[in-house]
This record gives C-alpha cells, structure tokens and sequence, in this order.
C-alpha cells in the first residue's frame, strides 16, 4: 500500500531531504536565525535533488507499513541534527570566549543581541562568532561541512542502527573541545586581568586613600581593548584550526 502512495524515487527524496534540512537548520553559515528558514529549506531541497542520483546503492527499500517508515524518517533526522549540532557547539566555543574576554575586560554587563545565537550576548562574543563565521565563508569551509553531509551516508547508513554510543562520546569530545577551545582564546586576557588585578591590591593596600575602582574600571577596557587589537589574529587562526580538526574527518579529509 505504502508503494502505491509513496514511490521508491520520492522515498529516496524524502530520506534524504530530512537528513540535510535538519542539518542546514544547525550548521554554521547555513542555520543562523537571520536567515530565513525558508531558504534553508530551498537550499536543502536543491541539494537533495543534485545528490539523490548518486546516493541510490545505500538508501533502503520501501518499508512496508507506515511504522517502519515512521522510524525510518526519525533516525535520518537525529543523524541530521547530531552533524549539524556538532558545527553549532564548535561556533559555541567563541561565546563562551567572548563572556570570559568580557568578564575580566569589565563589559560583561554590556550585552548584546548575538544574531548567530538568537539571543543575548556579551560584545566579544558576538563579533569573535561574527568574525569567525566570516573567514569560515571565505575560506570555503563551509564546502566542507556540505561534504561532511553527503559522506555521512557512508558511516551512518540510512535504514541501519543508530551508533548511539559513537554519537554520545563524539558529542562529549566536541563539548569538552569546545570549551578547551574558548578558555584557550581568553588565555591571554585572563593571564593579563590576573596581572592587573594583583598589581590594583598592592597598590590599594599602599595608597588606601586612592579611589581603585574609577582607576580600574576604564583601565581594564582599554587593556582588554588592547590586547584584543594584537591577539585577534591569532585568536582567529586558532578557532579555525581547532574548527578544522573536527570538522575535516566528517568529511573524509583527515
């Protein structure tokens, strides 16, 4: 009955449509909130209809009840939203970046909306993710996570088990390196605020009639201020190469 209503070819099309629409919906570059999710939508329909003729030999048949197929269409959009949610915690790492860069600069009462994250966030953060998001599309790695996609379908096969414990530790791992990766980028700021502020309690303790906090406050904007102008670069190239070190096995190219 199923094969009446539905054919092997729109079945194909439909597999394969749930896997990337869910995944563009998270990616980075493809799922931020300012774009419209009917033009996700469209691009993961495009996509569909380039690759399904070369995808045939791996998509299964045809379930015979609606359960099946049911189940079927519930595994390819986990498998879609498990690689997309893995780029989405990597552009993670620069927020949680950005608050540390903002809590010992003295901004981190200066929050902004974050366009990347649909919500608010600290100014480091929101144009560290800005930033980086910009030399991800520059650079074509975004190319990269579309490959990742369509080589998905060589490690999780649609129609076979979910590798739930492969997928738990691979999302543990990118966790943990995600926030490895945005202490690692706050580094020179946390080292430089803890300098400053021991350097401001010996100095209160041998002028205790000097107003330490108005001195503070403005010196520690133009410090962080500073150091970001310097450290930008390599802040960058760092994410990208801890970016790339997740993202390039997804595509068959590590």
């Amino acid at each position: 009955m199923l094969a009446e209503l539905l054919p092997q070819q729109a079945f194909a099309l439909l597999l394969i449509f749930v896997r990337l629409g869910t995944a563009l919906m998270l990616l980075p570059g493809f799922g931020e909130s300012y774009i419209s999710p009917r033009v996700r939508l469209l691009l993961a329909l495009t996509l569909t209809v380039v690759i399904q003729p070369v995808l045939p030999p791996v998509l299964p048949a045809l379930p015979d009840n609606p359960t099946a197929l049911l189940l079927l269409i519930f595994g390819e959009a986990f498998i879609g939203f498990f690689l997309g949610s893995v780029g989405r915690l990597m552009m993670a790492a620069l927020s949680i970046g950005g608050m540390m860069i903002a809590t010992v600069t003295g901004l981190a009462n200066a929050l902004t909306n974050d366009p990347t994250a649909a919500q608010q966030g600290s100014i480091a953060g929101s144009f560290l993710t800005m930033l980086a998001l910009l030399i991800i599309l520059v650079l074509d790695l975004h190319h990269v996570l579309l490959r990742g996609l369509i080589e998905s379908y060589t490690i999780f096969v649609p129609g076979q088990p979910l590798l739930v414990g492969d997928i738990s530790q691979m999302i543990t791992r990118v966790v943990s390196k995600a926030f490895l990766l945005g202490f690692q980028l706050a580094s020179p700021f946390v080292a430089v605020a803890l300098i400053f502020n021991l350097g401001l309690g010996l100095l209160s303790r041998l002028m205790p009639q000097m107003q330490v906090f108005f001195i503070a406050i403005p010196l520690q904007i133009v410090i962080g201020l500073g150091i970001l102008l310097i450290a930008l670069p390599a802040m960058i190239g760092w994410f990208i190469t801890g970016f790339e070190d997740v993202m390039l096995p997804f595509a068959g190219l590590r």
